[in-house]
């Protein structure tokens, strides 16, 4: 396992961390206890969930594993997310003050601990003032209830804007921003990616298996079954499928990958992942199990070293569809220049 620090933040974290959506739902209690052991054997520190994965259930397995695992609490990074609806009142949702400040209690509480390492909005709410919402997570830093705190799902102009209306009060500003990003789904490059480089903010990637296409476990106008989660319910996501299918990218993509796979002995899996994990502004890309087989099968990534032509290779095959203007233009001048930004 690789370590870096969590965005310009001096908190190190692994380079790959450990997403726990799928705790009490697609994974028991027991399973999901198996996969934080197994995670934190193999050396991985960053432990990342929300208060609505399973309605509060998946911080409350979190909260019990640590608390039977004492030496674990000092050992791990704990990042949680508020602003999505957990109730039906009109004020069980969003970024305001009165919303946030009951919704990291309640994270508190089900985790069991004093404070969150990494506190994170969600994502953007347009009805909040933003500096409602960030003289809320100033004080909560201040207040020590959180240590940082970050976005997940924010805009480039969204993300900018947060770090300048900040530092403009003297607030704690952010350091991370948590997308979607794989190498299906790169569109965040045209400004997401430039602004976390510009204001120093480490990208934590959710779904960087594409939502299990980047696995190699589907096949052209084949839809999938048995246990995937698109297979176990056929109904749900099924236009997305055939959307993805039908398009020549995607299996552009996977073909690119499954050659580098074949080249190294590993699976297309390990070669997606080791590629995100080493694109500019990564900090630590999100794994999210069901199965202790599972999680082993994508930490062997750690493990896997892409030359200089295989990254090369997947990078023009997945390159984004920005459209003509004017992310288009200027992501074909980028290529023909070879500029790469740094870390």
């Amino acid at each position: 396992m690789q370590y870096r620090t969590l965005g310009h933040s001096g908190a190190v974290v692994s380079n790959y961390a450990l997403g726990t959506m799928t705790f009490g739902a697609e994974a028991t209690e027991e399973t999901s206890h198996a996969i934080l052991d197994s995670y934190l054997e193999a050396g991985g520190n960053f432990i990342d969930t929300a208060d609505v994965y399973s309605a509060g259930t998946s911080e409350e397995i979190i909260g019990r594993w640590l608390a039977e695992r004492p030496d674990a609490r000092d050992r791990v990074v704990i990042a949680t997310k508020g602003r999505f609806p957990m109730g039906t009142a009109p004020n069980d949702v969003g970024t305001s003050r009165r919303r946030l400040t009951r919704a990291l209690d309640s994270s508190l509480r089900r985790l069991g601990v004093e404070q969150i390492d990494l506190y994170q909005v969600h994502a953007w709410d347009p009805i909040t003032p933003l500096e409602e919402t960030l003289r809320f997570l100033h004080d909560a830093v201040s207040s020590g209830k959180i240590a940082y705190y970050g976005f997940s799902n924010f805009l480039g102009w969204q993300l900018t804007k947060a770090v300048h209306v900040a530092r403009a009060h003297g607030w704690n500003e952010p350091v991370t921003l948590q997308p979607q990003y794989s190498l299906l789904v790169r569109d965040i490059e045209a400004e997401i990616v430039p602004a976390s480089l510009d204001a120093g903010i480490g990208l934590l990637p959710w779904s960087p298996l594409g939502g299990g296409w980047l696995s190699g476990k589907y096949r052209k106008d084949q839809p999938p079954t048995g246990a995937t989660r698109l297979g176990e319910n056929p109904k749900r996501g099924m236009e997305a499928w055939q959307a993805r299918n039908d398009n020549p990218r995607t299996w552009a993509v996977i073909a690119a990958v499954e050659n580098v796979a074949a080249a190294h002995g590993a699976s297309a899996s390990q070669v997606a992942l080791a590629w995100l994990a080493d694109r500019p502004a990564v900090t630590s890309v999100i794994l999210g199990a069901r199965t202790t087989e599972q999680l082993a099968d994508n930490l062997a990534a750690t493990d896997l070293q892409l030359t200089p032509d295989e990254t090369e290779a997947l990078t023009e095959a997945s390159q984004p569809q920005l459209g003509v203007y004017p992310y288009g233009p200027m992501a074909q001048e980028q290529r023909s220049r070879k500029i790469e930004g740094g870390r």
